[in-house]
C-alpha cells in the first residue's frame, strides 16, 4: 500500500512526453475485467428466456433495481440517464473492492474522481438545456442579474465538491491501512488488515460510490427539472 501515485514509464509522442501512471494501469485492469464480465454476461445471455432463472433472472434484478433506483431519484422522464450512471456505479464499486487484493483504487487518485465528476457536470448542462432551454440559462441570472458570477462560481464548484468528496474518503482510508501496515509488526498483519478491508474498503466505499451517485442525480435533477 502506497500513498504516492507512482509513475510507472513514460510514452514520448512527438516530443510531448505522456506519463503512464499507477492510477492509469489499475483503471485499465479494472476495464479489462469488466468488458471481460459483460462480454461472458452477453454470451450467456444469447438465448433469451420470457421467464427468467437462474443467472438471468440475477443480472435482471441487478438492472431492475439500478433503474428502479433512477426513477425514484430523478423521476421516470429523467430515467434514461441510468446506464451512464450504471456504469459509474458499477466501476467505483469494482475500484473499492480490488483494493482489498492491494491494487491501490482509482478512486484515491483526485484526477479518477474529477473525471467523474467532470462526466456528471456535462450531463448536468446537457440536461439542463435539453429540457429547461432558456429558463437553463436565464436561472444564472435569477433574482438579479449582478448575481451572475455567483451563480456561475455555484455552478462550476458543483464537479470540484463532488470530485473532492470521493477522494478525500477514498483517500483516507488509503491513508489508515497504510500507516497501520508501516506501524504495525509482521504478526499483527495476519487477519486483522482484512477486517479493516471489509470496513474501509467494502463497506465505506460502497457508501461513497452510493452518495457520488445520488449526488450527482440530484444535481441533474435540479439543473433539468422546473422549479427545484
Amino acid at each position: 500500500m502506497n500513498l504516492e501515485v507512482n509513475n510507472l514509464w513514460v510514452i514520448n509522442v512527438f516530443g510531448v512526453k505522456i506519463w503512464i501512471t499507477e492510477t492509469i494501469v489499475n483503471t485499465w485492469i479494472i476495464m479489462a475485467v469488466l468488458i471481460t464480465l459483460a462480454v461472458i454476461i452477453r454470451v450467456k445471455l444469447r438465448n433469451f428466456q420470457v421467464v427468467p432463472t437462474g443467472f438471468q433472472n440475477f443480472v435482471e434484478a441487478a438492472v431492475e433495481a439500478f433503474d428502479n433506483f433512477t426513477k425514484d431519484t430523478v423521476g421516470d422522464r429523467f430515467s434514461y440517464i441510468a446506464p451512464w450512471f450504471f456504469m459509474v456505479f458499477v466501476f467505483l464499486l469494482t475500484s473499492c473492492l480490488f483494493s482489498m487484493f492491494g491494487l491501490r483504487a482509482p478512486t484515491a487518485d483526485w484526477a479518477t474522481t474529477f473525471a467523474f465528476s467532470l462526466g456528471t457536470f456535462f450531463i448536468m448542462i446537457f440536461m439542463g438545456l435539453k429540457h429547461r432551454k432558456g429558463k437553463y440559462l436565464k436561472s444564472f441570472i435569477e433574482p438579479n442579474v449582478i448575481l451572475l458570477p455567483i451563480n456561475l462560481i455555484g455552478e462550476v464548484a458543483k464537479p470540484i465538491s463532488l470530485s473532492f468528496r470521493l477522494f478525500g474518503n477514498m483517500l483516507s482510508g488509503t491513508i489508515l491501512l497504510t500507516l497501520y501496515y508501516a506501524l504495525t509488526p509482521l504478526f499483527l498483519q495476519i487477519g486483522i488488515p482484512a477486517v479493516l478491508h471489509a470496513i474501509f474498503d467494502v463497506a465505506f466505499g460502497a457508501l461513497q460510490t452510493y452518495i457520488f451517485v445520488i449526488i450527482s442525480f440530484m444535481y441533474v435533477r435540479g439543473a433539468a427539472e422546473e422549479n427545484m
